[in-house]
């Protein structure tokens, strides 16, 4: 989701258009129509589509009629019609999508329409980035007083209307909340308009955004606007662990992605036996045990054997019940076992010759002192050569030598016995 020239620079923040994540092209924001078709003229004859798609805090979107026929092009920051006031957005789409756009949501044309009054001034934008300035510290303050106040709610996110004249806090609860006291303490405080708007906690999740458990953006927050049920045998059919925390997202409920490929799962199972089922044997009563769903796979244990399982597939599986069904029984499950081949796993062999990646972390030994010590081994060796010839070469070492030696005592003295005798 970000447009061809974005990039990091070395301070974390991105390249390209310069805006630091609200891209004029409006292709990093959240949840982007592509225009397909701005590199299109329109036909002769043809008035170019009157109406605009106008983005505002967090993904809010509302669409906007052109009245005053102004040029306007993607990015630019245009002043919009309100209740009350006028709110500053930014244009995210134009031209023929939009009219694609209104009538995929279903919006009334000729009864809900709001007007483009102007694009915004300098004075517009100084007056709009000064009420977003406030909306950080005022949301803390507006938790605190929610706390003393005892209520069970959570004040995720506070949006002000362009022109500063009101704020629209948005709000979580499990329950019903009396919040009449609350609103007399926001305005006495804040001293501006207040409207309190509650959200669903998927839908807080996609305003707040985040990165999922698959390190990606969260779906509901980048392409994902309709919120569809998720239950939890959707997680059974796919075969995944019950584990509350892998699980849920970051709403705290059941993850979206559960429903992708559900279908895909449903269609594979309709060739599966049921898991209750039994078959009946000549050997005895086998009991699913556990199926792989990929590669059609079964796998059957004997009751009282639980710890010897068979492999057979879903078409043996079927053929077996189909047996049973008609009051007969199989020899045994060997006989269904012996037909199915395992993949056996392909070992890769180094044929490129790389090396290990952890080649460079030995550390390299100095060659100086490698030709050191093989100095000092070559004169130590050349000393004893040395020594050695010296020795050879004087006999009167070696007699000294000898004359030095003590006889050995526990050896008995020749020249003592042959005198006794």
């Amino acid at each position: 989701m970000a447009c061809q020239s974005c990039a990091t620079g070395k301070d974390g923040q991105p390249k390209g258009c310069k805006n630091n994540g609200t891209c004029g092209t409006d292709s990093c924001n959240k949840l982007t129509v592509f225009d397909w078709l701005a590199n299109m003229s329109i036909p002769n004859g043809e008035e170019p589509f009157d109406w605009v798609e106008v983005r505002f805090k967090n993904g809010r979107k509302h669409y906007y009629k052109n009245s005053e026929k102004l040029t306007l092009s993607i990015g630019d920051i245009v002043a919009t019609e309100a209740q009350s006031g006028h709110d500053i957005g930014m244009v995210t789409l134009t031209g023929e999508l939009v009219r694609v756009q209104l009538k995929r949501k279903k919006i009334d044309t000729k009864n809900d329409i709001l007007k483009i009054y102007r694009k915004a001034s300098q004075k517009d934008i100084d007056i709009w980035s000064e009420a977003r300035d406030r909306e950080e510290p005022m949301k803390v303050k507006a938790r605190q007083f929610a706390i003393d106040l005892n209520l069970k709610m959570k004040i995720s996110d506070i949006e002000f209307q362009g022109d500063g004249s009101k704020a629209t806090f948005y709000y979580t609860a499990e329950e019903r909340v009396d919040f009449r006291e609350l609103i007399k303490v926001y305005a006495r405080e804040f001293k501006i308009r207040i409207e309190m708007k509650q959200v669903g906690f998927r839908q807080e999740a996609s305003r707040l955004g985040g990165i999922g458990s698959c390190g990606r953006e969260l779906c509901c927050s980048t392409w994902l606007t309709d919120f569809r049920s998720v239950s939890t045998s959707a997680a059974r059919y796919q075969q995944l662990s019950l584990n509350p925390l892998k699980l849920a997202g970051q709403c705290g409920k059941l993850k979206c992605c559960l429903n992708y490929e559900l279908d895909a799962y449903l269609d594979a199972l309709k060739s599966f036996p049921k898991t209750d089922v039994k078959l009946y044997t000549e050997k005895g009563t086998a009991v699913c045990q556990k199926t792989d769903i990929f590669k059609g796979h079964m796998w059957y244990a004997y009751e009282g054997e639980w710890m010897n399982w068979h492999l057979i597939t879903t078409e043996q599986a079927n053929e077996i019940i189909q047996i049973n069904k008609q009051k007969k029984k199989v020899i045994s499950l060997e006989e269904y076992t012996i037909d199915v081949e395992i993949d056996t796993k392909t070992e890769f062999e180094n044929v490129v010759g790389q090396d290990s990646l952890t080649r460079f972390d030995k550390p390299k030994r100095n060659k100086k002192r490698k030709n050191n010590k093989n100095r000092t081994k070559n004169n130590k060796s050349n000393k004893v050569e040395a020594k050695t010839n010296s020795k050879s070469n004087n006999p009167n070492a070696q007699n000294k030598r000898t004359k030095r030696r003590r006889p050995n005592k526990k050896k008995p003295n020749n020249n003592k016995t042959n005198e006794n005798k």
